[in-house]
């Protein structure tokens, strides 16, 4: 028991950190790119880190089933502190770039690995708490980035908002070290050349989100990367990513499902804050603490949603978490200039409720549906999808934002892509049919 708790701290904390990262940049990014310079190069400090974690995701899904866990998970925390390190060091907006990009690199395995882990220690009825412990580390990160980052770079310097990743980051590997893991991996040969063409077809195509010339010709030759991926894939012995999950009708749907609802309305949280600010006239720190709605919904519908998927399956949970998230786009389309600040909280109540519900339950179904040398793969792929969705669903609410002829019509726009689509995403749960027992 005493082992199982230091693992969950270990993990827990190592979410927070990778959380943390992506909160607090959004505080300091224009004091660190007044120092360094290079403004052009603005967006590319979160494009890098977004890119390389979210392809790496699946990988490390797949060398987990190979090596085990506690090993690659180890390795990723370690990746993130040398990454955080070189960040602290940066001498240029290139430099912070590159070494952003490595700490993608083991962000793309502290996120799904600890899911994965949690998935390995826990029982169906249990893992939703546990699940509802990390959004608690999220709903923590939206709080608490903002606070730190702006303290740090009044009373220090904006590179501990990197270096302090090295302490906290011993302390999950000096924790990880009392976990004895009962998971044997699969030893079979890792597929190297499939790993390589994946991430550089999947970069392309990410890259169409944040590129603003030739968009068109990126997107072409990552579609073509991607089909040779997959004709690569059917030829091995010892896939990177098991075709053969996909022939699991009720995974893929799954899968589907959460990359609809991502694109939908994820990227809520991107927008909510400036709506507040710019149009409600609410103050920085009331539009960060607005997110603390969506954790509160989060855990109130990550908590008991092992327990509703042992008494009612699996199915039902995903039609009312994404009948939730139709809900919240509803609420969204009525957000005018006398929005008040607790209107907005309650649709991040609801909208959390909805993904709370929705994720927790495609996670654990993508692991229980499944062999276990293939878990940590299609736990990884379903934190794929979302990734996905949500980097493709922020980047279609930008533009839309862009050509709106004021921040309120763009943000209207927005928000009615965003219900339009979560719609679309409610039809594709109706459609998930349970075909196969959960394996427990």
């Amino acid at each position: 028991m005493q082992s199982r708790f230091s693992v969950v701290t270990s993990i827990v904390i190592a979410m927070l950190i990778a959380s943390l990262d992506t909160t607090i940049m959004n505080t300091t990014l224009p004091v660190i790119v007044k120092e360094l310079g290079d403004f052009k190069l603005y967006a590319w400090v979160f494009a890098s880190y977004m890119i390389i974690s979210t392809v790496t995701s699946p990988i490390y899904g797949r060398l987990a089933d190979i090596y085990g866990r506690k090993r690659i998970f180890a390795i990723s925390v370690v990746l993130f502190m040398i990454g955080s390190l070189l960040s602290g060091w940066s001498r240029s907006m290139v430099q912070l770039i590159l070494f952003r990009a490595i700490q993608g690199i083991g962000a793309g395995g502290i996120l799904p690995l600890a899911v994965i882990i949690a998935g390995d220690l826990y029982s169906v009825e249990q893992r939703g708490k546990i699940q509802a412990l990390f959004t608690g580390m999220w709903g923590l990160a939206a709080v608490l980035g903002p606070m730190l980052g702006s303290v740090l770079v009044e009373y220090a310097t904006w590179r501990w908002i990197f270096y302090i990743n090295i302490p906290l980051g011993i302390i999950v590997l000096l924790l990880l070290i009392r976990f004895k893991e009962e998971f044997k991996g699969h030893k079979t040969p890792v597929d190297y050349w499939g790993a390589l063409i994946f991430t550089i077809s999947i970069s392309l195509l990410l890259l169409v989100t944040i590129v603003t010339t030739n968009q068109m010709m990126w997107f072409i030759a990552g579609l073509v990367l991607l089909f040779l991926f997959i004709r690569f894939e059917q030829k091995q012995k010892d896939p990177l990513i098991p075709l053969s999950l996909f022939k699991n009708r009720t995974v893929s749907a799954i899968i589907i499902n959460t990359f609809l609802a991502c694109t939908a309305l994820f990227g809520t949280s991107s927008y909510v804050p400036l709506f507040l600010q710019k149009v409600a006239g609410e103050s920085i720190y009331q539009s960060g603490l607005v997110l603390v709605g969506t954790a509160i919904g989060w855990m109130a519908a990550a908590v008991p949603a092992g327990k509703w998927i042992i008494r009612m399956g699996g199915r039902l949970p995903l039609i009312i978490g994404n009948a939730s998230l139709v809900l919240s786009g509803i609420m969204l389309l009525f957000l005018n200039n006398g929005t008040g600040f607790w209107y907005v909280f309650l649709i991040m109540i609801v909208q959390g409720y909805a993904f709370g519900l929705l994720l927790t339950v495609s996670i654990i179904l993508c692991q229980q549906l499944v062999r276990p040398e293939e878990k940590g793969v299609s736990t990884s792929l379903q934190m794929f999808a979302r990734n996905m969705g949500t980097a493709i669903g922020v980047t279609i609410m930008g533009s839309l934002l862009n050509h709106g002829a004021s921040i309120l019509i763009g943000i209207q726009h927005l928000f009615e892509y965003g219900c339009i689509l979560s719609v679309i995403a409610f039809i594709s749960a109706l459609l998930i049919q349970e075909r196969k027992k959960l394996i427990m």
